[in-house]
Formats: structure tokens, C-alpha cells, sequence
């Protein structure tokens, strides 16, 4: 079934502001979301479970629920596993586990953080932030978006400030919006966000 609702649970306000941005823009018109942000990652982790739990006691057949976490330092396999020991453990059917598009919730891991899938379209860095070098996706250490050393945010901020932007500290909140408006998910060639625009379009979608 396509789902016309989705739920999506987030660890700060920064991926919130970025979705509330985005998915207005790429969503059918006739599917709505809501956005739950928790005060971190390590607050998300630990009430996952009881927060999904709650759901799957009501939860309709045409709403999804989607997980977004960022990497950080964690190893990329086993922050997954605990996101799906979660989803088993409230009796919920996840992406995973489903061999057809019956699934009620789907887990996604940000590698490492969500300034990766601003590395991954730059194009809407510079519509945001036009003072910012276009080249920067074709220099060493920059053109996996996914890969990028030394912390993404820090490393973002820290071009962004080359440029005269955010002279003080990056504003996350403010950035995430800003980015948002212009991403395009045709471009992105950050993995981790493809990933997550790929459950999108199958959760509210016709396509098989």
C-alpha cells in the first residue's frame, strides 16, 4: 500500500529543519509527514524501542515510519543492527526484513552526518552560499561525499568561514534550511542520501 503519511523520527534539529525544508518539495502532494526530533543521538537510541512500540500499536497500514541517524564514530553496520533490534522488538516490520514493499518502517544511518549530503550536492551549497568555490567537489578529500575526513560539519563550516560565511560558528539550524531549499536528490552523490530518497519514492510511489 503507499503510504500517504510518514513518521520520521530524527536526533536534532538540524536534520529536522532540513526535512521540513526538503520533503515538501519532493513528496506527492497528497502524502504528509510529521517530524520528531530527540535531544541527540544517544536520547533517540534509548528510547527507540518504547517509542516504537507505542506505534505499532496503532499504526495504519498507509503510514511509514523512517529512523535517520548519523554515523558519527559508531561502525556503520552495528548502529544498523541496533536500529533493526529496536523495530523487532516493538514487533514492526522493517525494510530489511520485507521481500516485498510491505514494510512499516525503514532505518537510516547518515554517514557520517548530515553536512555529507550537503558535500554530496554542491550545486545547492552554492544557491545557498554563492561566495563558496565550485570546485571543491573535484579536490582530493571531497569527492566521496560520504568520506570525507576530519569531521563533515566541522570541515563544512570550515570552508564556509573561508568564504564569509558563519565568521562566528556555523548556525546548523540556519544552514540546514538553507541547503534544503535547494537540494536536488537527481544530483546527489552523497550514498547515504540516495539511500534515503530510494525509500522514499518506494514508500509513496506507484512504482514497483
Amino acid at each position: 500500500m503507499i503510504a500517504r503519511h510518514l513518521e520520521l523520527l530524527v536526533e536534532e534539529p538540524s536534520m529536522e529543519a532540513f526535512l521540513r525544508e526538503l520533503l515538501p518539495r519532493i513528496l506527492p502532494a497528497d502524502c504528509d509527514f510529521e517530524i520528531h526530533p530527540f535531544q541527540g543521538k544517544p536520547d533517540l537510541l534509548d528510547n527507540l524501542e518504547n517509542r516504537l512500540r507505542g506505534y505499532a500499536q496503532w499504526l495504519p497500514n498507509d503510514w511509514r515510519i523512517l529512523v535517520i541517524v548519523d554515523c558519527d564514530d559508531d561502525d556503520c553496520r552495528q548502529l544498523k543492527q541496533r536500529l533493526e533490534d529496536a523495530a523487532s522488538g516493538a514487533n514492526l516490520r522493517t525494510r530489511s526484513q520485507a521481500e516485498d514493499r510491505s514494510w512499516q518502517l525503514v532505518n537510516r544511518v547518515v554517514i557520517e552526518e548530515l553536512e555529507a549530503w550537503y558535500f554530496g550536492d554542491w550545486e545547492a551549497v552554492r544557491s545557498a552560499y554563492p561566495r563558496v568555490s565550485p570546485t571543491v567537489p573535484n579536490r582530493s578529500g571531497y569527492r566521496d561525499p560520504d568520506s570525507v575526513q576530519g569531521g563533515t560539519w566541522e570541515t563544512f563550516e570550515r570552508i564556509l568561514k573561508r568564504h564569509n560565511y558563519f565568521k562566528t560558528g556555523l548556525r546548523k539550524t540556519e544552514a540546514a534550511r538553507a541547503v534544503a531549499a535547494h537540494i536536488d536528490p537527481a544530483r546527489n552523490r552523497s550514498h547515504s542520501f540516495t539511500k534515503f530518497h530510494d525509500a522514499l519514492v518506494e514508500a509513496t510511489s506507484c512504482q514497483q
